[in-house]
């Protein structure tokens, strides 16, 4: 009650006043942050794209990522593709972009099936304040794109969690997990991913860009999806992804930048 009294009278409407102007000029920072945001894309589109159109992905692809990242060394994004019913399209391929990283392709995945209904989620390197994009093909070469402003930065250079000893003592190693109820697994590769921009804090050099570059899952001889990627994507790279169990064992193939190659299969029901 006393705060509902408050606001009444001449003063109580110079403070709703005053916070009105301070909202509106809040939005207006916002907006033109995210105004010269754009002016990376327009920079970077065509070595992404090239000059094909772009449409709007909604009705096709969301994108979901935290607005402010806890850690920008792993910012957790989720791309969902969610054609309608009725709708003959069906996506192909799927590309992550971080306008402002050094290297803004995150990766991209393929799908030698074509999905209607599929969500995937990672963890990526955000360097610095920045629209993280998800830019989806259909069967028809036919491009849509949605986007995420994600207030980040210094994910590309942050030091590794893992102490570089056990880093190398665990590479490769692979985790598969299914949950049967949610239709969904995830795979895990143990690998410090190093960005190139990153400094040994006892040696003060930096350590050399070294990374999972290629990862494939198939469920017995039936290819689920494979990856391309780069410098952005975290430590440890990890994948949850749209799963339906037949029984069948599952298989993950990666190779790293050195040349490494890492093969594991799993049970249906995962290690």
């Amino acid at each position: 009650m006393t705060r509902a009294v408050w606001w009444r009278g001449p003063a109580g409407r110079s403070a709703l006043a005053g916070l009105a102007l301070a909202a509106m000029a809040a939005g207006g920072a916002r907006a033109q942050e995210e105004g010269r945001a754009e002016t990376a894309w327009t920079e970077l589109r065509a070595s992404v794209t090239g000059e094909r159109p772009i449409r709007d992905g909604a009705g096709v692809l969301s994108l979901e990522a935290p607005k402010r990242a806890e850690d920008a060394a792993i910012v957790p994004v989720t791309v969902r593709i969610t054609l309608p019913e009725g709708d003959a399209r069906a996506v192909k391929a799927l590309t992550l972009v971080v306008d402002e990283n050094p290297a803004p392709v995150v990766g991209t995945f393929t799908f030698p099936t074509a999905q209607r209904h599929f969500d995937l989620s990672t963890r990526i390197r955000v360097n610095s304040y920045s629209y993280v994009r998800a830019i989806a093909e259909t069967q028809d070469g036919a491009l849509y794109m949605t986007k995420a402003y994600v207030k980040a930065a210094g994910g590309c250079s942050a030091p590794a969690v893992k102490d570089p000893a056990e880093a190398k003592a665990n590479l490769g190693k692979m985790r598969f997990r299914a949950f049967a109820d949610r239709g969904e697994a995830q795979v895990q590769v143990r690998h410090p991913n190093n960005s190139g921009l990153q400094m040994d804090q006892v040696t003060r050099l930096y350590t050399p860009a070294w990374f999972v570059e290629s990862l494939s899952v198939r469920q017995g001889d039936t290819p689920l999806f494979s990856m391309t990627g780069g410098i952005s994507v975290s430590e440890d790279p990890t994948f949850r992804f749209s799963f339906a169990g037949n029984g069948e064992p599952v298989t993950v193939a990666a190779k790293d930048t050195d040349g490494n190659t890492f093969t594991q299969t799993f049970p249906a029901s995962g290690s």
